[in-house]
């Protein structure tokens, strides 16, 4: 297909090359876990001290709630290393937790009103109270509830070693890092493009428990007294009930993946220009502030989005600093459920297939996405989200209608090539293995997590939140019968020491007011 012109040079290309290409690939994982009761409700204990800091630990923190415990693994060369230090890491964590489990779905458990939602705690720290002040403004503006729905985050940087090879097939001119900065912007948006295969494929949130719209009214179908659902949803998580920027018709807040530096200009008027409807939440009441500030995005990582550019942050340098510094380093996939049927959460076929999938969206062509298009993509990810399985369902493609599964298949083919580049030096073809089993997934809509979550709850005659409390103590259970061995055991005691005490080093160390801190942070440029 012409479409995919480009794609076929460059694969052609670089099969040429006998040198390994893709060796030094990085992938890391970031999965969000509620814990909660053995009754199934939210837990209101603090963050185990057990576990480290919260705020200086590289791997255990929190993400918005107290509760919300967030794994965290290095950028591993091996998919297998990245799943065995998150398996690891769960592991050290049941170690340390009272009467508690961790929650086995991306939807929470039965949440009793906002106020029941603890926020992060992160110590005395400026920098601590930073991100508690952040979490707070983050309830203000689209409620606690929404910031409890769990999810894995998928990193993914390509071998520094690969890029000059892929610049010089094309006879780029670019400075290197500028080369690298236009590939990823292309891998970005053609992840948008065609991202709604990952809810589809992986999607694990077709229904919810009734408590979490607080009694509001809803479009979802009743599925038993205590249970929402829509019958051919992938990924609520990911639907209108999700959260999202839902301020942005209002606002006018969109960022822009024209390149580097439109996106980050885009990001720079949204932290920086006033909104009036966040006015009405205060800033400092009662001796506590409400929210860092009345902008359209208090800090860069407010914007939602499925797909970021990312680089890494050196001390309190701000995101967009870091990006206009030093360039992207990786991107950082959101859009991935946490699966049920997994006691970490994902699996090996799904992370081969991701990896497969942004190679095959930085390889073949993207053109810059203009307002029209962005629409098809919101409308694409919004529909394959609620009605994903519907059988003859048709996304909008280039103003024409197409049906998932045919544009899906198509995606499958051509990726074929893209896995067998991945596979070179692999006799397990584990990338083909995966593209095959998905491809099926494709064919057979019963096979995904949520169809599968919706049939279980069928046979089974269980609401959303049995099915969801009955697969947390199987993989409670899991965790019971897995071993860590005794270095494993003292390298996570020995990274929670060490957290410990950076975080009462930043507490000592600070001599400015909040105040005066955040004036500072905010001024960088």
């Amino acid at each position: 297909m012409p479409e995919y012109k480009l794609l076929t040079t460059r694969l052609n290309a670089l099969k040429s090359h006998t040198e390994p290409l893709f060796e030094g690939n990085q992938i890391g994982l970031e999965k969000e876990s509620l814990r909660v009761s053995h009754t199934g409700t939210l837990s209101l204990l603090s963050h185990p001290g057990a576990l480290g800091s919260a705020l200086t630990h590289p791997y255990i923190t929190t993400d918005y709630s107290e509760a919300m415990t967030e794994f965290i693994t290095p950028p591993c060369t091996r998919i297998k290393d990245s799943l065995a230090f998150l398996q690891n890491t769960q592991k050290f964590v049941y170690q340390n937790l009272e009467n508690e489990i961790l929650w086995a779905t991306s939807m929470p458990c039965v949440v009793a009103g906002e106020s029941s939602i603890p926020l992060a705690r992160y110590g005395k720290s400026n920098a601590g109270t930073m991100k508690t002040v952040y979490r707070r403004g983050l309830g203000h503006r689209y409620g606690r509830v929404m910031q409890v729905i769990s999810g894995v985050h998928f990193n993914f940087s390509l071998a520094q070693s690969f890029w000059p090879i892929l610049q010089a097939v094309e006879e780029n001119k670019q400075s290197l890092q500028d080369y690298i900065n236009t590939r990823y912007f292309d891998l970005i948006r053609n992840s948008q493009r065609m991202g709604w295969l990952v809810p589809y494929l992986f999607g694990a949130s077709p229904a919810v428990c009734k408590s979490f719209l607080l009694g509001g009214s809803t479009t979802l179908a009743e599925f038993d007294e205590s249970t929402y659902y829509e019958p051919y949803a992938t990924s609520l998580r990911m639907g209108d009930i999700g959260y999202q920027n839902n301020k942005e018709n209002e606002s006018g807040i969109k960022a822009c993946y024209k390149n580097i530096d439109s996106y980050i200009s885009s990001l720079e008027w949204a932290i920086n220009t006033p909104y009036d409807g966040y006015k009405q939440f205060g800033f400092l009441k009662d001796g506590q502030y409400q929210q860092l500030n009345y902008n359209i995005l208090q800090i860069e990582n407010e914007y939602y989005s499925t797909i970021r550019p990312k680089q890494i942050l050196q001390g309190n340098e701000k995101p967009i600093i870091a990006l206009r510094e030093r360039g992207v380093k990786y991107v950082e996939l959101r859009s991935l459920d946490v699966n049920a049927y997994d006691p970490v959460g994902v699996n090996e076929d799904q992370l081969y297939f991701l990896e497969a999938f942004l190679l095959f969206c930085m390889l073949q062509d993207s053109p810059v996405i203009e307002v029209p298009k962005q629409a098809e993509i919101d409308h694409n990810e919004m529909i394959t989200a609620h009605r994903g399985r519907q059988p003859g369902l048709e996304l909008s493609r280039n103003r024409k209608q197409q049906t998932l599964k045919s544009w899906a298949m198509e995606i499958m083919q051509e990726m074929a090539g893209v896995c067998e580049l991945l596979d070179a030096d692999d006799s397990d073809q584990p990338y083909t293995a995966s593209l095959k089993k998905q491809t099926e997934v494709v064919m057979h809509s019963e096979l995904t997590p949520s169809a599968r979550m919706l049939d279980d709850m069928r046979q089974d005659h269980e609401s959303f939140h049995r099915f969801a409390e009955r697969m947390s103590r199987q993989h409670f259970h899991t965790y019971k019968n897995i071993k860590l061995g005794t270095e494993q055991e003292q390298f996570y005691r020995k990274e929670a020491e060490i957290s410990h005490k950076k975080q009462q080093a930043m507490e000592a160390s600070d001599t400015q007011t909040f105040e005066q801190y955040l004036q500072q942070y905010f001024a960088q440029k």
